[in-house]
């Protein structure tokens, strides 16, 4: 096997300059049901992406992988990581917890989970999902889970700032079917699922999808159902010491949208900033030491 902290999808997607036409129909075809779509006898993976028998098997082993079964045990391990709530989490960390400080542990699963994340994304597909977040032509929606929707928050806060026609949606609450009312084609939404991918983001990405919204979604390595809706996916690698997933790297991502954006529209964006801080300074919001 290669890099153990490399997902299959990881391998995929490093490979894929690499693989045959064939072999890229196959990895395109593996990719859209990930990890599920491994699971089954070699030859209903074959059928499925229209390839050959042999064609699988010559892939798996351009993966690193001694032949199917192994690439099997390995897909059932990503999925047993997929579906592992915060307890069972913590018990896998613990059992093979290093004895170094927590603090350098930490940083150095933040550093490689960093690392991971910016040689799989796609330079052109982040410049995209910026341009696509400070395109005021269209009202952009920014949606988060029950734990997501911090990040939500934080990207919302920057963005209401930055341009105008923007809207905050949480998909834990009730209400949000009525932001769906006034959603037009090419709409942008921003939607943040990490793992444990919760029903109400994707049942409202379905819906505004249908109503011709474009979607960019902020996700992990092994991606939310919703990467089928989007058209620009950025997953990041989440995996910590701990019994939560690290946050670090999706805010990485979020704070280099924040900046993107900021460039593309500075003139109108530094016009609603002074105005911003205008009515601060009418409200005594802040202290000043001057």
């Amino acid at each position: 096997m290669t890099d153990v902290n490399l997902t299959i999808s990881d391998r995929i997607q490093n490979k894929l300059d690499d693989l045959t036409r064939a072999e890229r129909q196959l990895a395109h075809s593996i990719l859209e049901n990930y990890p599920a779509s491994g699971l089954g006898p070699l030859s209903a993976l074959a059928k499925d992406a229209e390839v050959s028998v042999p064609t699988v098997a010559r892939m798996v082993q351009k993966l690193g992988f001694s032949g199917y079964p192994e690439f099997q045990t390995e897909l059932r391990e990503e999925l047993k990581a997929k579906a592992k709530d915060p307890i069972a989490k913590h018990n896998t960390w613990a059992d093979g917890a290093p004895s170094e400080h927590i603090l350098n542990k930490f940083t150095d699963a933040v550093i490689d989970n960093i690392r991971h994340t910016l040689a799989q994304i796609d330079p052109k597909d982040f410049d995209t999902a910026c341009a696509m977040s400070a395109d005021t032509t269209h009202h952009l929606y920014i949606v988060g889970g029950r734990v997501t929707h911090t990040l939500a928050e934080y990207l919302f806060l920057h963005m209401q700032v930055i341009r105008p026609k923007i809207t905050h949606i949480q998909s834990t609450s009730n209400a949000w079917p009525h932001y769906l009312l006034d959603v037009k084609e090419g709409d942008v939404f921003v939607i943040f699922d990490m793992r444990r991918y919760e029903n109400n983001t994707l049942k409202l990405a379905e819906m505004a999808h249908a109503k011709g919204a474009r979607l960019i979604l902020f996700t992990d390595q092994w991606r939310s159902p919703v990467h089928q809706l989007a058209e620009i996916s950025l997953s990041s690698r989440i995996v910590a010491p701990s019994a939560w997933d690290s946050a670090a790297t999706p805010l990485l991502l979020v704070e280099a949208m924040i900046s993107a954006a900021q460039n593309l529209t500075w003139g109108d964006t530094k016009d609603r900033m002074e105005a911003l801080e205008d009515m601060f300074d009418q409200t005594k919001l802040f202290r000043k030491f001057t």
